[in-house]
């Protein structure tokens, strides 16, 4: 058995033919779709978190991950235009690299969004109770923190979960709408931080700017990238794009235009209003604007960053239960995760395990850890979306690219290089829990995987009929 076998073009188009899913998603819908996933907990939460790390210097930690996240996305825009289908990089690992990397990817991304949901739960709980704490209301620790955190649950987190994972399983154009209106409210409310902010910046703030050198900002840049994960979950959208070939391109190039632009205003304007060491990770732009009297903005931006953060968790559990759906319908795991529901048209029991795990990692781990852990599965899959270009230029060139990364090989090889840069930084605790998570993969696979294979099956089937000849 060959476990590198690679998965042939015919096979993958016929099954997006063959698919359930409704095409009903617009360019402005994958776009919004990927802003949602982008502008969230990056900017309510990760740019607390990563001035920790850098200081002032969070501002270059964003410009240098979304240079990195730019460089991804044109690489991202060929291959989607190749194979639009759902599944993103695991999909594109099958057909440029064989099963087993593919596998192996599609298992990271698994873990990537899974956390990456989590997270975004997570930080969505600290400022909804911050905001409660604000009108004098205050929930007992021991429902609303992780046992790390002096607690026993973070229900808050768990909830909320629980609520956009049902919210998926009625329908993908619904959630769609929902999330079109909430983007354009949380990009409001994050230029009014910007304007309300801007008058009360003091350059002292932004002194020393880089206390913990360049290795701080490396280390800032790898905590907060796996914000920039919305470019693979709009890549998961192919098989419910009307036009797919030009709308998901179209979509990723919008999205990191927007994203690129908020993501750097707001790192200046929260480290010129507050101290980087006195900012309040869980509840960092309300919490500024608190600071300096204006508390009407606080109550609004804080309501924005819960709306915000919605958006996010719709947009990441959308791309992991995609991922689910195209691994099961290869055969690597139970074929139940890609049963569509006859009235919605959805996958509902991958979205209801992929919910409920998110709704477990929120409930019980500390923010910290789970942010770091996401973006070693970020990076990986940004690693093999750039390989992929460079191999596929040379083994299918006759495969139209409705679009062309620029600069092919440089621009892949300098995204490869910038993400290795970033996954040396990452801390030992990150990659010891990030390997036990790939071991578990490798076992599902030679333990379930590969003898239920649809790619092995075929190819055992051709192998018995040439022999029977």
């Amino acid at each position: 058995m060959n476990i590198f076998k690679k998965k042939p073009i015919d096979q993958l188009m016929d099954s997006v033919k063959k698919t359930d899913l409704k095409r009903n998603l617009k360019a402005r819908d994958i776009a919004a779709l990927g802003i949602g996933a982008v502008v969230g907990v990056g900017i309510f939460v990760a740019t607390g978190e990563g001035a920790h790390a850098a200081g002032p210097a969070i501002i270059l930690s964003f410009i240098l991950a979304g240079i990195v996240a730019c460089l991804c996305g044109l690489c991202y825009c060929e291959l989607v235009t190749m194979f639009p289908v759902a599944g993103s990089t695991y999909s594109y690992a099958y057909i440029a690299f064989g099963e087993f990397v593919a596998m192996i990817i599609g298992w990271c991304l698994t873990a990537e969004y899974s956390v990456a949901a989590s997270a975004v739960a997570s930080g969505w709980s600290g400022t909804f109770r911050g905001i409660l704490q604000s009108v004098g209301i205050t929930l007992p620790q021991a429902i609303s923190a992780s046992p790390s955190k002096g607690g026993i649950i973070d229900l808050p987190a768990v909830l909320i979960i629980l609520i956009l994972t049902g919210l998926l399983c009625y329908g993908m154009s619904e959630s769609a709408k929902v999330n079109d209106i909430i983007v354009g409210v949380k990009i409001f409310i994050i230029l009014l931080f910007i304007v309300l902010g801007l008058s009360h910046i003091h350059i002292a703030n932004y002194k020393p700017f880089m206390p913990y050198n360049w290795k701080g900002v490396f280390t800032g840049a790898s905590t907060v990238f796996f914000s920039f994960l919305g470019f693979d979950a709009i890549a998961t959208s192919a098989e419910e794009a009307e036009d797919p070939k030009k709308g998901v391109s179209r979509g990723i190039i919008l999205c990191l235009m927007v994203v690129c632009f908020l993501y750097v205003s707001v790192a200046a304007v929260l480290t010129g209003i507050v101290p980087y060491k006195e900012i309040i990770s869980e509840n960092a732009l309300p919490a500024a604007l608190q600071r300096i009297g204006i508390n009407w903005g606080s109550a609004l931006v804080g309501v924005g960053a819960i709306l915000g953060m919605i958006s996010t968790m719709i947009a990441v559990l959308y791309g992991q239960v995609r991922v689910f759906m195209v691994m099961s319908r290869d055969g690597l795991i139970p074929k139940a995760f890609c049963k569509i529901h006859k009235t919605h048209k959805t996958p509902y029991i991958a979205t209801i395990i992929a919910g409920s795990i998110a709704a477990a990692i929120a409930g019980f781990l500390p923010l910290d850890i789970i942010m770091e852990f996401v973006s070693i599965g970020t990076l990986l899959s940004f690693m093999v979306v750039s390989a992929g270009v460079i191999y596929l230029r040379k083994a299918m060139p006759e495969i139209e690219r409705r679009f062309k990364c620029p600069g092919v090989p440089f621009t892949p090889i300098v995204t490869i290089l910038c993400c290795l840069a970033l996954l040396v930084s990452m801390r030992a605790i990150t990659w010891i829990g990030f390997c036990v998570w790939l071991v578990i993969g490798i076992v599902v696979y030679f333990a379930y995987g590969r003898f239920h294979s649809v790619v092995q099956k075929e190819e055992e089937q051709v192998l018995r009929q040439l022999k029977s000849k």
